[in-house]
């Protein structure tokens, strides 16, 4: 996107340690700005389980609106332990995406200097690669239903819906970003599906990726089935350079990618709206973690990495660049580990380590 003049962003802390997590993030956000030379004003928005307790509201009337003229939007995490699984998620995670067109979720895999991966013998040479997600279609667009709801003839539908502009979008948004990546190892593109059984939409996919890997001959064109590709994940991460996947399978190996690179204290993520005047929002992977609120002992990494995305989109890459060098630098030299009160330091600690390493 176009860098703006001042960056308009858009702070939902939400629930349990989103709050504690999105104050690092921010307090990375407050130092990177006068060194990069670039400003930035925030908005807060107090969506989430207190607010959807206290009024009944998830997303408000005019808030998508409100959002939109936002260029970012910062998210801490959703998920309330009075708030039944699944309202918050549907409500407000998956309606911004829907409604704001977020149609790539991009996951970086990473592993960071000093972060344990459970992968015997594999380095931050070996874990380093990037999943697309295609955001708005398949399992998640809610078509479907009952019959007979309660009885012992219920008949349960769940629709998976593929369109040709949703897989073509997702996958030309995959290739661009791969040439643009440009692995020093080789630039290759794996798509990952199943389409020996799922013979209709992911046909769709392959098909689409075939047509398309036509425009990009310095990008390698690869295909895995979603299980081998769970397998390679955990045999040959370094195998991998950018995957592009269904909104489901990506879902399931985003997660199982999160572990090799050290678990859901350092993942990051974003759901990208990248045509011209899209709002896109970055978040931490982790989730609220209720149990660990207010003890200032969650890890806020994932959250800063989360803000060098965000800043990256801004068309800040210098400032996205330094703090994750910083990251790497507090991952590799300062903390003990990256599980929640085992760091060594407390949440705000961790922070501060972060912006004291922009500095050197």
């Amino acid at each position: 996107m176009n860098k703006p003049d001042s960056a308009k962003i858009a702070v939902i802390g939400g629930d349990g340690t989103g709050p504690e997590v999105t104050a690092e993030a921010l307090k990375v956000l407050q130092a990177i700005a006068p060194m990069e030379g670039f400003d930035y004003q925030l908005t807060d928005f107090d969506f989430g389980g207190e607010r959807f307790l206290r009024t009944g509201e998830i997303l408000p009337a005019g808030t998508v609106e409100a959002l939109q003229s936002q260029d970012a939007i910062f998210l801490g995490a959703i998920g309330h332990p009075d708030v039944k699984p699944g309202v918050l998620e549907k409500g407000l995670l998956l309606e911004l995406r829907f409604q704001l067109d977020q149609y790539i979720n991009l996951r970086p895999v990473k592993l960071y200097p000093g972060v344990e991966t459970p992968l015997a013998g594999k380095t931050p040479a070996d874990i380093d690669f990037v999943v697309v997600r295609e955001n708005t279609e398949d399992l998640y667009c809610g078509t479907g239903g009952f019959l007979k709801k309660g009885t012992d003839q219920e008949v349960a539908t769940q629709t998976a819906i593929y369109t040709r502009k949703g897989c073509e979008r997702c996958i030309r948004w995959a290739f661009e970003y791969t040439q643009q990546r440009n692995n020093p190892k080789g630039k290759r593109l794996t798509l990952v599906a199943k389409t020996n059984v799922l013979t209709y939409g992911h046909d769709l996919w392959d098909r689409t990726f075939q047509e398309v890997a036509q425009e990009y001959p310095d990008v390698e064109a690869d295909y895995n089935h979603v299980d081998a590709c769970c397998m390679w994940m955990v045999k040959n991460p370094e195998y991998y350079d950018v995957i592009v996947t269904t909104n489901m399978f990506g879902d399931i190996i985003t997660d199982l990618g999160a572990m090799i690179q050290g678990g859901m204290g350092v993942a990051a993520g974003g759901n990208l709206n990248p045509d011209p005047g899209g709002t896109s929002m970055f978040e931490p992977m982790g989730g609220s973690a209720p149990k660990y609120t207010g003890q200032g002992v969650i890890n806020p990494i994932a959250a800063i990495g989360a803000m060098s995305m965000l800043l990256d989109q801004l068309d800040q890459p210098a400032a996205a660049a330094r703090v994750m060098n910083a990251i790497q630098t507090v991952t590799g030299e300062k903390m003990q580990s990256q599980s929640a009160g085992r760091m060594g330091y407390s949440t705000s600690q961790v922070g501060d380590l972060v912006v004291e390493a922009l500095s050197n």
